[in-house]
Formats: C-alpha cells, sequence, structure tokens
C-alpha cells in the first residue's frame, strides 16, 4: 500500500488520526478537523477507504482517541467539552467539561478502573468515569496543556514553558517526576516509545523548532537522551539560510519502536531511534503542511494529513487547496539490518 488517497476527507485543516485498536478485526481511521467533525472511515485490506460516520462539536474538534474494546470514540473540543461516540447505537454525548478548550483526550484502562483523561488550556487535567458529571479527580498543570499520550501505566503531559510531566496511572493518577526540557522551543507533540517487554519506558518530543527529543523517564545513562534536527530545509550553502519547520506529529510503529514524524514542510520522515539513523524520507512537492498522522494497532498501514497548520497566521490560509488524507505501505518503518 502506497500512496492511496482517503475519500471525503475533512473540509478544514484536520487535526487528529486515530487507527481503531486491535482488538477489533476490521481497521477504521478517524479524523477530526476545524470543521468542527469526526469522520469514521473502514480502511479495507486493499487500501480503499470506505466512509460511515460523522458527528460534529459546536466548535473545532482538536484531539480524539479510541476505547481499549473499539466500541467508542472520544473527542476533545474547542467548545470545551469532550464528547463520547458510541460506534454501536450511534450516540455522541458529552461526558466532560473543561472552562478552556480541551486540547488532548486518552482512554486509560488500568486493572482497577478505567476512565478518560482530558488535558485543557484551562491548566488542568481531568479525569472522568463516563457515568458522572463530576470528574473522578483533578490535577493542576503549570501551564496550558499542548500535549499528551498515554500507554498502559505511563501518561506524559507537556505544554505552554515547555513543561513535562510524568504520571503512573495505576491505582489512581500521580505525578511521578517533572522532566526539564531538553527543547529550547515550545513543544509541539508527544509520543511514548515501549521497551522489548513492551513497556513504556521513554518518550518522543517534537517542538516547532524542528528537533525532536528521545527521552527515557529513568535511564541510568544520561547519554541515551538524546536530540535530532528534522524538518528544515536542505543548505545548498553555508550563506543560506536554513527554514525550520514545525514537527507536528510522531507516531511509533507498534512492532518495531521506530518512528515517524511529519513537519510544516509537508514532509514525512522514518527514523530508527536505535541506531540514531534515518530511515526513509520521500520526496513530497511538500506545497501543504503535514498536519498529523498514525501507523494502524497491527503496524501495516502509516496514514498522515496534508492541510493548512495554521503556523503562517491567517492570512496564508488558501481555502481552495484540498486537504488530504494519504495511506502509505509501514514497509519502509521496518528497521535495516533487524529480522
Amino acid at each position: 500500500m502506497s500512496g492511496f488517497e482517503v475519500v471525503q476527507p475533512p473540509e478544514d485543516s484536520i487535526s487528529c488520526l486515530k487507527f481503531s485498536p486491535e482488538s477489533i478485526p476490521q481497521t477504521f481511521l478517524i479524523g477530526t478537523s476545524w470543521a468542527n467533525d469526526i469522520r469514521c472511515w473502514e480502511i479495507e485490506d486493499s487500501g480503499k477507504s470506505v466512509p460511515k460516520a460523522i458527528k460534529t462539536h459546536d466548535a473545532p474538534i482538536l484531539s480524539a482517541c479510541w476505547s481499549q474494546d473499539g466500541t467508542k470514540v472520544f473527542t476533545a473540543s474547542c467548545d470545551k467539552t469532550a464528547k463520547m461516540w458510541d460506534l454501536q447505537a450511534n450516540q455522541f454525548v458529552q461526558i466532560a467539561q473543561h472552562d478552556a478548550p480541551i486540547k488532548t483526550i486518552h482512554h486509560i484502562v488500568r486493572p482497577n478502573y478505567s476512565c478518560v483523561m482530558t488535558g485543557s488550556w484551562d491548566k488542568t487535567l481531568k479525569f472522568w468515569d463516563l457515568r458522572s458529571p463530576t470528574p473522578l479527580g483533578v490535577i493542576q498543570l503549570p501551564e496550558r496543556c499542548y500535549c499528551a499520550d498515554v500507554n498502559g501505566p505511563m501518561a506524559i503531559v507537556s505544554g505552554a514553558n515547555r513543561f513535562i510531566k510524568v504520571y503512573n496511572l495505576d491505582n489512581k493518577p500521580q505525578e511521578v517526576k517533572s522532566i526539564e526540557s531538553p527543547l529550547k522551543y515550545q513543544h509541539r507533540c508527544v509520543s511514548i516509545f515501549l521497551d522489548k517487554n513492551k513497556n513504556p519506558t521513554g518518550f518522543a518530543l517534537g517542538s516547532i523548532e524542528g528537533r525532536v527529543a528521545i527521552q527515557y523517564v529513568d535511564t541510568p545513562n544520561p547519554k541515551d537522551n538524546f536530540t535530532f534536527k528534522c524538518h528544515r530545509s536542505q543548505q545548498t550553502g553555508t550563506s543560506q539560510p536554513q527554514d525550520i519547520y514545525a514537527v507536528n506529529d510522531i507516531a511509533f510503529h507498534p512492532i518495531y519502536m521506530t518512528l515517524a514524524t511529519v513537519g510544516s514542510d509537508g514532509k514525512f520522515s522514518f527514523w530508527d531511534k536505535d541506531a540514531r539513523t534515518k530511515l526513509k524520507s520521500p520526496d513530497l512537492p511538500g506545497d501543504q503542511p503535514i498536519t498529523c498522522c498514525a501507523v494502524d494497532a497491527r503496524g501495516k498501514i502509516f496514514a498522515y494529513a496534508l492541510s493548512y497548520d495554521w503556523h503562517k497566521g491567517h492570512e496564508f490560509n488558501n481555502p481552495n487547496k484540498k486537504n488530504q488524507i494519504y495511506l502509505f505501505d509501514c514497509a519502509e518503518l521496518k528497521p535495516k539490518n533487524r529480522t
């Protein structure tokens, strides 16, 4: 599968893409947008996309996630609410409320509880059990939440002024660490990676300055942590200034733990963090930013969205440019010299 275009993409900038979990046999893709909607497609083995349904909020949807069993989808919106979409009943109901737009949403499943975690620009992290209009818990953040990820017992939350918080979600969400940012500019995205035993062990953090940090939460050797440059223009001569672009999203391959980065330069790259090498960077036209990406649960499909990311402001938005979502074969994410 290389370069299949998804049919009927959103009408405005695409903010988030997420594939369905491995717990269901089919492969579904959801996409959220600044047109206030969330769309769901079924992705067939041939690469063909079949539009299934659309739901809307009262304002742009910034993020979404699947429930672990694949029966529900949760959405986070600028209308200050989060909603739950029951896919079988086709019901869309509010489950959360903040005092400002909600930027991140994740479904948490632990042995003794399950809930939905929302991170907002109101500087709070809230936890909801879906049966009550009041949150199970509220954590005050030092600043606005810009990005977050959850994997098993670990949650990483980051935001304005480059704060990074690590939480242990077992028993109840608890802060275990505050990490000083290895990056000098605003954080844009974060994604947790696993060790060989499939336990969450660290995260990749992307910034607006064309740079990614690979950070282990607990490592005896600080040299395990490093940063690398990406999404920058090729310099032809030393006198030429280099164009530097934001890293808009990061997705890890579920089996190889290699990673994909996408940027405002309209390009994506695949990386092997263990070998510290670039695996592939296809030559795309780059005439529109890539705003978000995702790898499916079985590690076969890489999806990415081309749409305006507002990094140059409102005046550079071209409403005549079509938003596009492409599906790409994940074979290139396989590390070299590894069986």
